[in-house]
């Protein structure tokens, strides 16, 4: 008997199983209803309980369909079940709508025949339109009527199911989120119109008296209805011939009326929708029905903003058609220059602020329309730059978010990656608004609580999410959910306060006021680490009457929003302080900051981008002005910059001022270069910009050489009489290369020539005067930033003489030259001082550099050991080998040493291998066959990110650095410069080990031979 009971509780337990695995929550009841009425034998059905099993809620899904089968009669039963194990359309759309909605099953259950809906489906056209449904509720009407209903019960009955062949084409994936807003929005147009039939049958007087047009708004108006919503509306009438415009208005009262009483009232059919005619002038407070003429006159004199701007969802959805649009017409130009009105950018924020502010406590984390981060926030973004860009721009006229959106975006006023971002939030809160919703047919925007109603929506929108909903849906759902509230909030912060709105709408300066508790909560909402101190310097900017202050309350908002978007929205703050402190009395730098919004955003960028720039600016603010120039931030050529600081050179009274005129040059100079890498400015792809910084660099130092050799050898002649020799300054390192960075020094050699007639002694302390005051004057400690001259290359270090002549270098290399040395002079170039001097140095060492029996033994082994040395001993105690980018593995060493072997072993046959730059070698050496292609590029990426992360690491820190910074922030400033976003540093740093551990795999085999 045991052994009976065991088996017969396995026969149980194994269909409950296979139920769960299917998604059911509670398997028992599932086995109890498919062994009831209707749905006996179907419990084995392996299509169908798959069927179930891939709907949002399994279990209500077969609660649903039990209770149809149950309702149907014998012979409607035995259809269904024929139907529904052979179709799979059908089964799709039933079981999709059956496991979202209750209360659509519930209609079903009292009308089962309406199952046959989603079988001929008749509204199965692509884009249904307001005359199909007008069509298919004047025959839901007619049937009614043919069964006994009541006019109004059997509009109920129709709309309900043209309702369900909209949820099951939406829940089955046949239509988008912005086609199902539309057909809800034609199919409330079409029941306005067949009620509005209704009603003038039941009044032919007020009918024959009246022309009464139906003006949808909101949503409705938009073409973007939710499922369950209030219809807002605007009547509006006319008399007919020989009727009294007071008798006309009281007709089309009644018959306006009695279409809201219709489509609003309770009965055993359920309501259909309140209809709101609130939005009319003076709200409740007035008339149901203007003429026309009364509109006008009302909107001409006492509208207010909000009323404009909810009047730019205008649409005429039913009635008298010629009226509707005479309305539009004759409103929409008051609409479009709404903008103009006093203080209308501010009434706007206020609004959006009120809204948030009436919100209960309770339900702000849970709202999805008006909480910050919801819907409302993408609406109120794209309205407010509606009506204020929409005056010139007829494109942006539409009454559709998303389509506004787009318009937006097209038109240059949102940017194409926020608009994107925004419409990707929109479509997901738009989608779960709709899925809550569907559930019981009820209007509402509350995320719910309990766990099956969550496991349910993140089910249902299983496609939109990004993460795997299969292990934990609930969890998965709640992520995307919050992850774009945040994306929504900080765009709207972004757009909503746009600086130049004012300006656009032709407003006084300081319309927006920006009081110290709305900076708070905007501080905190977009993340800044220390809202006490950026609010002191808010307090700092905003107060006061002057006009300074004035115009940065203007500008304030966005610029907070523009902070945000970078590593450390607190020093952009800070900074923008420093500069305006500085400048604020000057009239240029308040009308660009007001005038040009690009420069106020390129200025908001390259004061949060990291210390250098920044700094950079502060010792010199009047360098804003670039920013506004279209022009301002090209770098400039070697000829121009040397051709300037000469002239300030010449202008100088004293070599030290001369010196610290060229260094002023530099110094504004650097900022240009910075703050262009920093805006993207230098070029769209990585590795071009990088190269175009490197160029701009090293042009920058040579002309400062040369205008500080020219000082020096000035300053030296006024003392002395005529300098009795000739000096040349070569590049060497990255310096020669062309491929300096912000904190690379200025590696040289020095090499002189005494005048025919001169003393080779005399010549060379005059050389050695020149040569080491120019390296004082240009390390010097001063208000300038350095240019730290290093000539440790030059023979014998820093035991030999900083100057030699071309003679006793060519005895030195010819006698004493080491292996090393050869491959030091590889990126030997002449940048300052005697051209004719530099290019006889150049011919010296070619053979040097280039020899022409390649690379001995010896040597190759002697370069390989001093190689392994190097980065056994000079790595730092601590450093991380996997990150550092000097010398670490599959770093900048690695990658030019490699190059530099392979330049030492052919330059002497392949012309295209002499060249100072690392990249050109690699790509001629990959031309050449020496390398394959495939481990240039692995090379040559490794070579860029590392040189670009050494680029960032200054721009960031303010000063150099081989190795990712430890400082969260730092690290965050440094990854948002190579085009990682907020949260990715990981990211980066994990991409760098990939790329240079690729990178040491190949010098390992290039380089070493391994």
């Amino acid at each position: 008997m045991a052994v009976d009971e065991q088996r017969a509780g396995s026969r149980v337990s194994r269909p409950e199983i296979r139920l769960v695995r299917r998604g059911f929550t509670d398997p028992a009841q599932a086995v109890r209803l498919l062994a009831g009425p209707g749905l006996e034998g179907l419990a084995d059905d392996p299509v169908l309980l798959d069927a179930l099993g891939a709907t949002a809620d399994p279990d209500l899904a077969l609660l649903g369909l039990a209770r149809l089968l149950e309702a149907a009669d014998e012979a409607e039963r035995r259809t269904l079940r024929d139907t529904l194990t052979t179709s799979k359309p059908l089964r799709d759309r039933l079981l999709g709508v059956l496991g979202v909605s209750t209360a659509l099953a519930d209609h079903l259950a009292r009308h089962p025949h309406d199952w046959h809906m989603l079988v001929t489906f008749e509204l199965r056209d692509m884009h249904p339109g307001p005359e199909d449904f007008r069509r298919a509720l004047a025959e839901g009407v007619r049937r009614g009527r043919e069964g006994g209903r009541s006019p109004a019960d059997a509009l109920r009955v129709a709309y309900r199911r043209c309702l369900l062949a909209i949820a099951a084409r939406d829940l089955t994936g046949t239509t988008d989120l912005a086609q199902t807003a539309a057909e809800l929005a034609d199919l409330a147009g079409a029941t306005l119109q067949t009620a509005l039939d209704l009603t003038a049958e039941q009044d032919q007087d007020a009918a024959r008296a009246c022309r009464l047009a139906v003006i949808g708004m909101g949503k409705c108006g938009g073409r973007e209805l939710n499922y369950v919503s209030d219809v807002d509306v605007i009547f509006v009438a006319e008399p007919r011939e020989g009727v009294d415009e007071h008798e006309a208005v009281k007709a089309a009262t009644r018959l306006a009326a009695a279409l809201t009483r219709l489509c609003a009232d309770t009965t055993g059919e359920g309501t259909i929708w309140p209809v709101d005619a609130n939005l009319r002038p003076e709200g409740r407070n007035g008339p149901l029905v203007r003429t026309l003429a009364s509109h006008l006159a009302y909107y001409q004199r006492w509208a207010k903003t909000w009323e404009f701007q909810a009047l730019l969802k205008a649409r005429p959805v039913a009635g008298d058609a010629e009226l509707g649009a005479a309305y539009l017409e004759a409103l929409a130009p008051m609409v479009w220059q709404a903008a103009a009105r006093d203080n209308f950018v501010t009434d706007v924020q206020q609004m959006r602020r009120r809204v948030i502010d009436s919100i209960p406590a309770t339900e702000l984390d849970r709202q999805l329309k008006l909480g910050p981060g919801g819907l409302r926030d993408v609406e109120f973004s794209v309205q407010l730059l509606q009506l204020v860009h929409g005056r010139t721009d007829p494109a942006l006229r539409s009454g559709n978010t998303l389509e506004a959106l787009a318009a937006l975006s097209r038109g240059g006023y949102v940017g194409r990656a926020d608009a994107v971002s925004l419409d990707t939030a929109y479509r997901f809160l738009r989608s779960l608004e709709h899925r809550i919703q569907l559930y019981r047919l009820r209007r509402t925007h509350l995320m719910p609580t309990g766990a099956e109603d969550l496991r349910r929506l993140a089910r249902s929108l299983a496609a939109l999410i990004n993460d795997d909903t299969r292990s934990d849906p609930v969890a998965a759902l709640q992520r995307e959910w919050k992850r774009h509230a945040v994306e929504v909030r900080r765009l709207h912060e972004k757009l909503f306060y746009r600086p130049l709105l004012d300006a656009v709408a032709e407003l006084p300066p300081g319309a927006a006021g920006l009081t110290p508790d709305a900076a708070r909560a905007r501080l905190e909402a977009l993340g800044y680490a220390d809202p006490a101190a950026a609010l002191r310097h808010l307090s700092a900017l905003a107060s006061g009457v002057s006009r300074k202050a004035a115009i940065q309350r203007t500008l304030l908002p966005v610029l907070l929003g523009w902070f945000a978007d970078s590593a450390d929205p607190d020093a952009g703050l800070l900074n923008f302080r420093q500069v305006s402190d500085a400048l604020g009395r000057t009239p240029w730098y308040l009308r660009l900051l007001r005038d040009e919004s690009a420069a106020a955003e390129q200025l908001a960028r390259v004061l949060s981008a990291g210390r250098l720039a920044p700094d950079l600016l502060l010792r010199a603010p009047e360098a804003v002005a670039m920013l506004g120039d279209p022009q301002g931030l090209a770098p400039r050529g070697r000829a121009a910059l040397e051709q300037e600081i000469l002239a300030a050179v010449g202008r100088a009274g004293s070599t030290a001022a001369a010196v610290a005129a060229a260094r002023s040059v530099r110094r504004r100079e650097l900022f240009r270069t910075a703050a262009a890498d920093v805006l993207g400015r230098l070029g769209e792809d990585p590795a071009e910009a990088l190269d175009t910084a490197g160029e701009a660099l090293t042009a920058l130092n040579a002309a400062t050489l040369q205008g500080a050799l020219r000082a020096c050898t000035a300053g030296w002649e006024a003392e002395h009489g005529d300098l009795p020799t000739r000096i040349a300054v070569i590049a060497m390192g990255r310096f020669g290369g062309h491929e300096l960075g912000y904190g690379s020094d200025a590696d040289v050699l020095f090499v002189h020539e005494p005048l025919l007639g001169s003393l080779e002694q005399d010549a060379a302390r005059a050389a050695q005067a020149v040569c080491n005051e120019l390296r004082t004057l240009l390390g010097a400690p001063s208000t300038e930033p350095p240019l730290l001259v290093d000539a440790d290359l030059r023979p014998e270090g820093r035991s030999g003489p900083l100057v030699r002549t071309l003679a006793s270098y060519a005895a030195y290399y010819r006698r004493w030259s080491h292996a090393w040395e050869s491959q030091a002079l590889l990126r030997a170039e002449p940048v300052a001082g005697d051209e004719e001097l530099g290019a006889r140095f150049r011919q010296l060492i070619d053979p040097l550099r280039y020899p022409g029996v390649g690379v001995p033994e010896r040597d190759l082994v002697e370069i390989r050991r001093i190689k392994a040395r190097i980065e056994a001993e000079r790595l730092p105690r601590g450093a991380d080998p996997t990150t550092h980018t000097k010398i670490g593995r599959g770093g900048l060493a690695d990658v030019e040493w490699t190059v530099q072997l392979l330049q030492l072993q052919h330059g002497h046959e392949l012309p295209a291998l002499r060249t100072t730059r690392t990249r050109a070698a690699l790509a001629a050496a990959a031309e050449a066959g020496l390398v394959g292609r495939s481990d240039a590029q692995v090379l040559d990426a490794a070579w860029v990110l590392a040189s670009r992360v050494r680029s960032a690491v200054m721009l960031v820190r303010g000063r150099p650095g081989d190795s990712f910074p430890g400082e969260a922030r730092e690290l965050a400033g440094v990854a948002r410069y190579l085009g990682y976003g907020a949260g990715h540093s990981g990211e980066l740093v994990d991409d760098y080990r990939r790329t240079t551990r690729r990178a040491r795999a190949v010098v390992e085999r290039l380089f070493y031979g391994g």
